[in-house]
């Protein structure tokens, strides 16, 4: 993919993985749009990055139905979804599960994802090419104590991509995972500010680079899945 000049979709642009993706894509020339449910971090955001701002949550389907109208109106055309967006919840043990804590995880990392791909896949099979990234974790490869909720969410993440590239290869779609582990940001924190950077763990930059990487490869072939690690993050 040629990314100067493509225009590109990212969900849970705010912060962490989809900021330091926005501002890399944009430094390397393509029109790029973030979307975020917090009105003031999300425009804080677009000023640093230069992208354009879209407040709108992947949970809510009218939300879904506006970005896409707000950003074809702006660029025309979408070359590239990053599905970003992704939320951690509560970690209970499985003898403390409640249907809430399923639900509200599963509405933004499953069914969000899915809503959000959907929409792009009617435009890239019209148009007969496209990519959507989908941002897993290495906790889609193998679960632990207190991840029933959020693996899941990844496993089923990693499923869907895995059905899409079925679908989509014919129509010039590629469509890939990719797994970070531990990333220092503001995931799974209350309040939503930005961890400090850690020597031992990954960093935003480190993802954004190789989404980049990913779609730079022509696009007569890809790669379906990428999983990075920190070396040692113990």
């Amino acid at each position: 993919m040629n990314i100067k000049d493509s225009n590109i979709l990212i969900t849970g642009g705010s912060l962490g993985i989809g900021k330091a993706s926005a501002k890399l894509l944009m430094e390397s020339g393509a029109n790029v749009a973030i979307t975020g449910r917090d009105k003031g971090r999300l425009h804080a955001a677009a000023k640093e990055t230069g992208a354009f701002p879209i407040v709108a949550d992947v949970a809510v389907v009218e939300d879904i139905e506006r970005t896409y109208q707000i950003f074809l109106k702006e660029f025309q055309t979408l070359d590239c979804l990053i599905n970003n967006a992704g939320i951690g919840g509560r970690r209970p043990l499985i003898d403390e599960l409640q249907l809430q804590d399923l639900d509200s995880v599963y509405r933004v990392n499953v069914f969000g994802a899915a809503l959000m791909a959907s929409k792009a896949a009617v435009l890239f099979k019209k148009q007969n090419h496209g990519h959507i990234i989908n941002i897993g974790s290495t906790s889609a490869l193998k679960s632990d104590a207190r991840s029933t909720v959020y693996s899941a969410t990844k496993f089923a993440l990693r499923a869907m991509t895995q059905a899409w590239q079925a679908e989509l290869r014919k129509y010039n779609v590629r469509v890939i995972q990719v797994n970070p582990s531990e990333v220092a940001t503001a995931f799974g924190s209350t309040d939503r500010i930005e961890r400090k950077p850690v020597d031992n763990k990954l960093s935003s930059e480190e993802i954004a680079y190789t989404i980049k990487a990913v779609l730079e490869m022509d696009d007569r072939g890809f790669i379906p899945e990428l999983s990075v690690w920190a070396t040692n993050p113990w």
